[in-house]
């Protein structure tokens, strides 16, 4: 299959119209906007609704009443932008409704700066939205990933009525690589005439889309619903890839653009004689814990080095946890819009194995 060369946002957007998506509800903002761009043109083409909303809260909510009417809706903005909708997600979480949430993350907090981050990761990860939820978190760390986890979200968000994150930086998004369009796993999806709300004629019962419980022995019901939902998400969408780690005496931990960078370091690294391997949680919730916890317990594993692209570390929480204490864990990050270099992570891995041994 040949390939084709495409800048990261745009190939985010074509590969949303090549998953169906019936309605894109967004506005710009740096740096996704091509997203957007690129969706205002072509959607229409293909007879489905774009929508520049007049703000990010309008956006979010309009996502929310086209997923309740059982459509394949869709919105994409940027860290501060995602902020903003995050009461939308949790009325969509709470209503159990499909839904496809893209984040090219930039620096912060606040406005912070256009460039590429990674501290949306909490926000992601943990909802940013009151109450008890979860989103699943997908991470691509290159543009065929995003292309094929944009296509697979929507997938992921029907089966589990749930929405679902596609957590990019922004220098995927911004960047352009080569790229094939193939066939993504098809899943054997729920129908979902049993609870969207499409008005149509001759049905025996009402379909009442809603998050509020007045009785609070039906919410906490409720709850436990989603709960054992989050469960079953968990034992069956967690992923993650490793590099090296057969014999790995230096475990390096990332995701996104820093992931792509340690691949450059484990070669500077291993020409140095220090044993270095990858771990890269592909879905960051669920977060494959069980996956980290085994490999961190073997015997040749003797540090790990944590790297993002955030000031103290936001992954690290859930790296730390998985580990357990088993091993000592050290840190190497930046924010704002600085990219850990291949030096410096060679200089920090070096310097965690020393202080191991």
């Amino acid at each position: 299959m040949e390939k084709e060369l495409w800048k990261g946002n745009e190939a985010i957007a074509e590969a949303a119209i090549r998953a169906g998506c019936d309605c894109f509800f967004g506005y710009p903002i740096t740096p996704q906007s091509e997203v957007p761009e690129y969706l205002s043109l072509h959607l229409p083409q293909h007879g489905k609704v774009f929508v520049q909303a007049e703000s990010e809260v309008a956006a979010i909510n309009m996502v929310y009443g086209a997923a309740g009417a059982g459509m394949r809706a869709m919105t994409s903005s940027s860290s501060p932008g995602v902020s903003l909708k995050q009461e939308g997600i949790t009325y969509i979480a709470g209503a159990e409704l499909p839904a496809v949430i893209v984040n090219c993350m930039r620096g912060g907090p606040g406005l912070g700066t256009i460039q590429p981050a990674q501290g949306d990761y909490f926000q992601a990860t943990r909802g940013g939205g009151n109450g008890d939820y979860r989103t699943v978190v997908l991470a691509p760390s290159n543009v065929q990933e995003a292309v094929d986890f944009v296509q697979e979200a929507f997938d992921i968000a029907d089966q589990y009525r749930n929405p679902v994150v596609v957590l990019a930086d922004g220098l995927i998004g911004q960047m352009m690589e080569p790229i094939e369009w193939h066939d993504v796993p098809k899943r054997d999806l729920p129908s979902k005439d049993t609870w969207a709300a499409t008005g149509l004629h001759g049905r025996k019962e009402h379909h009442v889309i809603n998050s509020l419980y007045m009785d609070p022995n039906e919410c906490d019901n409720f709850n436990a619903h989603l709960a054992e939902k989050y469960r079953t998400i968990a034992k069956n969408e967690v992923r993650w890839d490793t590099e090296q780690t057969e014999d790995c005496e230096l475990l390096i931990t990332a995701y996104g653009t820093p992931a792509r960078i340690v691949l450059t370091a484990l070669e500077q690294l291993r020409a140095a004689g220090v044993k270095a391997g990858l771990f890269r949680p592909i879905t960051l919730w669920p977060f494959p814990e069980k996956a980290l916890h085994d490999l961190a317990g073997e015997s040749h594993v003797k540090a790990i080095l944590d790297v993002e692209m955030s000031i103290d570390g936001q992954m690290i929480d859930d790296v730390r946890l998985a580990v357990e204490g088993q091993k000592p864990i050290s840190y190497l990050g930046h924010a704002g819009g600085v990219i850990p270099t291949v030096e410096e992570m060679v200089e920090a891995g070096k310097k965690a194995l020393k202080e191991a041994k």
